[in-house]
């Protein structure tokens, strides 16, 4: 990133023509702890009401998403490129928000909510890695009492019987 930053610098987009491999290349090199293969890429894309993209000189440097069901919705990816993020980002793992200098990451956010809304969202939801909480409060995100976030990966589920 270019010490002087230029926000017209930074190309919006609905994901439309993304191609899968590409994304799989953004997903590898901000090592994302899932190595999804294209073909769930694009289920992924194509199962997702929202999906923003941002690129600079062509570049893809942030991605964010959102599923609903048609009456709840799920910020489910928000991920930057850490070069982009600013100086503020420490631990730069995995394309998790931890600073939003430049306000990228919050205008592809944006976007995404304002898409669920449209489509008659009436609430949405966000899991936050701790890094990630400050960001989702600024977007007007509140902590619920008692929600508790659970995973379960695939490996696990085998593994569960």
């Amino acid at each position: 990133m270019s010490e002087r930053y230029d926000p017209a610098a930074v190309v919006y987009g609905d994901g439309a023509g993304l191609d899968p491999q590409e994304l799989a290349g953004f997903y590898a090199r901000l090592h994302h702890d899932i190595a999804a293969r294209p073909e769930q890429i694009e289920k992924m894309m194509a199962s997702s009401l929202a999906f923003v993209t941002a690129r600079v000189d062509g570049e893809l440097i942030g991605i964010a998403r959102g599923l609903c069901d048609g009456l709840r919705g799920y910020l489910a990816e928000c991920k930057l490129d850490p070069a982009w993020q600013g100086p503020a980002a420490v631990t730069r793992t995995d394309g998790r928000i931890e600073h939003d200098q430049h306000g990228i990451a919050a205008e592809m956010a944006r976007r995404v909510l304002r898409a669920m809304f449209s489509a008659g969202v009436q609430r949405i939801d966000v899991l936050a890695w701790g890094t990630e909480v400050d960001f989702c409060q600024e977007l007007g995100f509140k902590r619920q009492g008692g929600l508790v976030g659970l995973t379960m990966k695939a490996d696990d589920q085998t593994s569960n019987g």
